[in-house]
């Protein structure tokens, strides 16, 4: 076969939205026909078809769906019903908007989260306690008396005797054996 040959056949072709409505009433499926059904069928009602007809197939399948030509549904692809409700898709179905009379003022949406803190939520009194004087929560950690039993106070010679936190852990050849 030579390129004449080709482009003479590529010529004869109806254009691919004719084709594609031709493969989606003639396969008929009741849930629609997907690409490859429809490719499949272009392929043997036409022959030889360009280099590029799984992309002008898309491209061409896009367009309907965006026209509303066909309708996309599943991955498959059915002739729109003027007269059909649209299908719902997964999730819950969007509340009804309320028509409002024309001269309402609306103000403007309320932000999301939680509002900020204002200078009225600054000064508030304080609570009334539950009548014990206390305060609520753990008790403060009070330092340790200076001179308890008898020692002199560690903390007046350093800021602190021991460090925070577990001691390290002591390796076995550092250890002196005192014997």
């Amino acid at each position: 076969m030579a390129s004449g040959d080709f482009i003479n056949k590529s010529l004869s072709l109806p254009p691919y939205p004719e084709m594609i409505l031709e493969a989606v009433e003639a396969l008929n499926d009741g849930n629609g026909s997907n690409k490859t059904s429809i490719s499949k069928y272009i392929e043997s009602r036409y022959g030889v078809l360009p280099p590029g007809h799984k992309v002008l197939l898309n491209v061409h399948l896009a367009k309907m769906r965006d026209t509303g030509v066909l309708d996309f549904w599943k991955n498959n692809y059915t002739k729109c019903d003027p007269n059909a409700p649209p299908r719902r898709g997964r999730g819950r179905p969007p509340k009804p908007k309320e028509l409002l009379p024309p001269d309402t003022v609306l103000s403007p949406p309320r932000p999301r989260g939680r509002p900020p803190k204002g200078p009225s939520d600054m000064q508030r009194p304080p609570k009334a306690t539950a009548g014990s004087g206390r305060p609520r929560g753990r008790p403060r950690k009070m330092a340790r008396p200076a001179g308890g039993f008898g020692e002199p106070s560690a903390s007046s010679l350093k800021p602190s005797a021991r460090p925070r936190g577990r001691p390290p852990k002591v390796k076995p050849g550092l250890i002196e054996n005192n014997a």
